[in-house]
């Protein structure tokens, strides 16, 4: 979609200020109601005017700003705070941040998914700063009995330059808190041009923690009490337990507790659907609770368990799922999600005709830090410590399996080890909290590294059988695909599974006359969710490698070919093929493209994609030997994120470490299913890019555009699979077009 800047209005958005004990200041704002309840269903309804605290004064000068949303590695915690800072007019090296609590009856948006953080946080958190600031001066003038007009501000002190006299924020608070809070309408922001802190990289103030291994995630957490807990589950999805050996762990060194776990049935779903439930929380198991984790994985092992497991789901295995969709994309789709023109005629008329099938695995986040929850369950309520990226939903997860309302559950956010997606859903804070409650003292869970492997919401796999023509002149007039998917349709609609849908203005669609996009669904059994850019991760490959094929076969240079594309006037709003062309046009520029004689087994590829409000472009040059190694020796980024890269060092870490994430995806990464179970169990088997294996420079170039700044984490992405793939092809004349690669005999130098 094309950008929008994001409206603030005086009843969706109220400064609101208190005095603190002691004669400082808190400020912070009112959003309306409904929209706190959006995030956090199921909770209670805000009061009125509450006190949503970021900033806070003190009377010696100390400003605190409290960082609302959860930090699990993207440096959310640094960026917001500096938005404040910036027209609050502080000094960053005198600013503290603090990590708030969960609290949809204070604050909105505490999340971290879909690149939102920055597109809705742009202008309401540099209003909080812009009004405290106003006030302060306020302040400042009826203290001095100057008119306001002539006073300004810099580094945590208010200004009367004509009396070259000054007074700290610290002074002011008191009486700032009384003054009258100004409409946000009425603020004068900064200009780009004067800021200080935004736009200046800025390092997490977590870092030397984070390089010397303190203990600040979710995984180090302690509390008094706690005890430590493991659960296993059946690795078929709406196991229960069958039989069982409870009574001999009992007695092992340090358990404190063996528990059955049954999955409430007023929370169970239908065992024998397909389209299973986003986030259905708790399920059946067994729980062990011992003195250390240790101890009780150890016991674990002596378990002996049987299984009642789901008929429907232990029949479903990786090779039929690949049978099906061949016969699927033979017959007649299930539902036609667009058709424009005629395409199949204008293919049938074409110069020149191609066809790809494309195929992409399930795939697991396989976060660095396993899941994990720290619960206690005492009198009726809940204080949970979570690294939840959607903390609200996690919140009612745990109350509804522990049978109290949201309102009775304190949460904590901790900071994440990664995300990646994984923990959006949160039943892992479901089984925690429910432990505790059979227990009855602090638990912390922990899953293993294997329990992560087996019970992720994988990136759902899907094949598409691509179809274009090209006239005599190399343009495409017909574009057609048959999308094979997972879900099913219940004869009004196709109902795919979480993060399994193909939208009907994907590109190229807006930019072909004749085009068609068809569907058809397989029955699932397991999990599935949202991996850092949804859908966008395997579309991107599968779209931008087949116009490369369409390139080729047109005898066109591949950048001319897209920009080509790009030069049709699309046929609805949403795409802006100019800021897509923007960073095409610069990615070839700083990359060299076609300006550079390369040895035999040397190219460069490339790709680009929109997604998440971000236009990315990518040239990757790679290195193939005769024995198919891959050497990836640099990759070419350009974004266009809009206006202002807030904190460019963490923008550089975030692109980064997503053209590696995307290396990983690419070449190794694959999760298989026979008899209903995942069979990949650690990083062995779901392997990650190595640090020898990264290129050696990753080059990010940013195109700034009069558009309001969006995030950066997730559609950076997409283009570097199609970038390396297409590098490949260059470089040996071999098209993949089934990831990963290693299945094809590739894998890195």
């Amino acid at each position: 979609m094309e950008n929008k800047k994001q409206g603030v209005n005086r009843r969706s958005f109220l400064l609101r200020a208190s005095a603190l004990a002691g004669g400082g200041m808190l400020v912070g704002l009112y959003v309306d109601p409904k929209k706190a309840m959006a995030q956090g269903r199921g909770g209670p309804p805000p009061p009125p005017f509450a006190p949503n605290a970021y900033v806070k004064i003190a009377p010696d000068g100390t400003v605190t700003l409290m960082a609302k949303n959860p930090e699990v590695g993207q440096g959310i915690k640094t960026m917001l705070p500096m938005l404040i800072a910036e027209e609050l007019d502080v000094d960053w090296k005198d600013v503290k941040i603090e990590q708030t609590d969960f609290n949809d009856r204070v604050y909105t948006g505490q999340i971290a998914g879909g690149s939102t953080a920055t597109p809705t946080n742009w202008l309401p958190m540099r209003q909080v700063g812009a009004g405290a600031r106003a006030m302060l001066i306020a302040a400042a003038a009826d203290t001095w009995k100057v008119p306001t007009s002539g006073l300004t501000t810099a580094s945590g002190k208010v200004w009367d330059k004509s009396a070259n006299k000054s007074i700290g924020y610290g002074e002011l608070a008191a009486k700032a808190a009384t003054m009258p809070v100004p409409d946000p309408k009425t603020l004068v922001l900064k200009d780009a041009k004067g800021y200080k802190i935004i736009g200046v990289s800025q390092g997490q103030r977590a870092n030397p923690d984070i390089v010397t291994g303190k203990p600040i995630f979710g995984i180090d957490m302690m509390v008094p009490g706690m005890l430590y807990a493991c659960y296993e589950k059946c690795g078929v999805f709406g196991g229960t337990v069958a039989t069982h050996n409870i009574d001999e762990l009992k007695t092992m060194p340090g358990i404190k507790g063996v528990y059955v776990v049954e999955r409430p049935a007023d929370l169970k779903p239908d065992i024998n659907t397909v389209v299973l439930p986003g986030d259905p929380g708790l399920e059946s198991g067994i729980a062990i609770v011992a003195d250390t984790w240790w101890q009780a994985q150890t016991a674990r092992k002596k378990l002996k368990v049987t299984w009642n497991e789901p008929p429907v789901r232990v029949a479903m295995n990786s090779a039929s799922f690949a049978q099906q969709a061949e016969e699927l994309s033979k017959k007649e789709p299930m539902r036609t999600l667009r058709k424009d023109g005629d395409p199949d005629a204008a293919i049938t008329g074409a110069a020149k005709v191609v066809e790809g099938n494309y195929s992409y695995p399930f795939i697991s986040h396989a976060p660095l830090e396993p899941q994990n929850c720290t619960a206690h369950f005492k009198d009726g309520k809940i204080e949970m410590w979570s690294n939840s990226q959607i903390p609200g939903n996690g919140r009612n997860l745990a109350a509804a399996a522990c049978g109290v309302t949201p309102a009775d559950v304190t949460l904590h956010m901790v900071r994440g080890g990664g995300g990646f997606g994984r923990r959006l859903t949160n039943d892992y804070c479901a089984e925690a909290a429910y432990i505790s409650k059979l227990h009855g003292t602090p638990i912390k869970l922990l899953w293993s590294r294997e329990d992560d492997m087996h019970h992720d919401y994988y990136r759902p796999g899907g094949y598409q059988y691509l179809k274009a023509g090209l006239d005599a002149s190399g343009k495409i007039v017909g574009w057609r695909n048959h999308f094979v998917t997972y879900g099913d349709d219940d004869g009004q609609r196709l109902n795919t599974v979480s993060a399994g849908a193909m939208g009907p203005t994907e590109f190229p669609q807006p930019f072909i006359a004749n085009y068609a996009l068809h569907a058809s669904a397989i029955h699932l059994g397991i999990r599935t969710g949202s991996l850092r850019a949804p859908s966008s991760n395997a579309f991107g490959f599968v779209i931008q490698s087949f116009i490369d094929e369409l390139a080729h076969a047109a005898g066109k240079d591949p950048v001319e070919f897209r920009r080509e594309i790009l030069a049709a006037t699309p046929k609805q709003p949403g795409y802006n093929a100019a800021r897509m062309r923007g960073v095409l046009d610069l990615v070839a520029e700083k990359s060299g493209w076609g300006k550079k004689t390369y040895p035999k087994g040397t190219a460069q590829g490339v790709g680009f994609h929109f997604s998440h409000q971000g236009y990315f472009a990518e040239v990757a040059e790679v290195t193939v030997s005769a024995q198919n190694k891959v050497k990836v020796n640099k990759v070419w980024v350009a974004a266009d994120v809009g206006m202002q890269i807030i904190n460019p060092s963490a923008a550089d870490n975030m692109v980064q470490g997503a053209v590696i994430d995307g290396m990983s995806e690419l070449m190794y990464q694959e999760i298989t299913v026979d008899t209903g179970r995942v069979q990949q169990n650690n990083y062995p088997q779901h392997q990650l890019v190595r640090l020898a294996q990264c290129p050696k420079d990753i080059e990010i170039h940013y195109l700034k555009s009069d558009n309001p700044p969006t995030g950066l984490g997730e559609p950076s992405l997409p283009p570097v699979l199609p970038a390396i793939a297409n590098a490949i092809f260059t470089a040996t004349g071999k098209r993949v077009r089934s990831l990963p690669f290693m299945k094809s005999g590739f894998s890195y130098a």
